[in-house]
């Protein structure tokens, strides 16, 4: 089975998160945003998500043809590092989330 992934964006001025998706069906870039556009407009005034990605990723997959791929689906996590003692499992908790996070180390 062929899966095509996909991922939102939350805007610079806000909380940098993102969401993925994954789909059976390939969409193009322009049929996606029109998708992504439409959900938005569905969920942006009565959302109750943390975040707007959050609540257009599971508007698109109530929609029925992606899985937002949301922390509570995951399976296992893992830390991973150089040293061995950096290398566990993480428990899930319902006190945290995942983020990705972009740093500018330059400075």
């Amino acid at each position: 089975m062929q899966l095509y992934f996909y991922e939102l964006h939350e805007g610079a001025t806000d909380l940098m998160t993102d969401a993925l998706l994954v789909s059976e069906r390939r969409y193009s870039s322009a049929e996606f945003e029109s998708l992504v556009r439409a959900s938005r407009e569905k969920v942006l005034e009565t959302f109750e998500e943390d975040t707007l990605v959050e609540a257009i990723a599971r508007e698109l997959e109530r929609a029925g043809d992606f899985a937002y791929i949301g922390d509570e689906k995951l399976e296992a996590s893992m830390s991973v590092g150089v040293e061995e003692s950096d290398t566990f499992v993480i428990e899930h908790s319902d006190d945290f989330r995942s983020m990705v996070v972009e740093l500018d180390r330059s400075s």
